[in-house]
């Protein structure tokens, strides 16, 4: 019986062993997963002045978006815009009898007509035997005019004379100088 008690003393050995040796492993394993740090507090985050804004702002669209949407269905229209009927015929007022003197027609007289915008953006000058030869470098909306004198600009206007720092231009339709200078 001696022989059979030691092997069971060495049994609970071994077994109280396993068991000191996994608790203290799972303590270990426990003490890894969980951390006695302490945590760090959420920063407070401080919004700036514009982001304050910003958001005011976007209550603000969104109300008048509200604001805006109808709150009435449109009525369905009285016509038709795509077909056509005859409008009803009108009565003719009756004139009286004694008529009014009529007024007398005058001629309105005739508007002038527009300037085209045109501008002096140069002078060019060419030695000639007979003096200097210029010519005149004339911008227009969306066009650019190289004449000397006698050409025309634009159908309208004839070159009559140019100088040094001035064109003059004559207008064909109603014989008017218009002179255009550099600046």
């Amino acid at each position: 019986m001696g022989v059979l008690r030691s092997s069971r003393l060495i049994q609970m050995k071994r077994t109280a062993t396993i068991v000191v040796v996994g608790g203290a492993f799972l303590a270990w394993l426990a003490g890894a997963a969980t951390s006695n740090r302490a945590l760090a507090p959420q920063p407070i985050v401080q919004r700036t002045a514009i982001e304050v804004r910003g958001d005011e702002l976007a209550v603000e669209v969104a109300r008048l978006h509200e604001r805006l949407r109808p709150t009435a269905t449109p009525r369905r229209p009285g016509r038709n815009l795509f077909s056509f009927q005859a409008a009803a015929a009108r009565a003719v007022p009756v004139a009286p009898l004694v008529a009014a003197p009529a007024p007398a027609l005058v001629e309105a007289p005739a508007a002038p007509a527009a300037q085209l915008p045109l501008k002096l953006a140069g002078i060019a000058e060419d030695a000639g035997p007979e003096g200097p030869v210029r010519t005149a470098i004339i911008s227009a909306p969306g066009q650019l005019f190289l004449v000397k004198e006698g050409e025309s600009v634009m159908m309208r206007y004839r070159i009559t004379r140019i100088s040094a720092d001035v064109v003059e231009l004559v207008d064909l339709g109603d014989n008017s100088v218009r002179r255009l200078a550099l600046r």
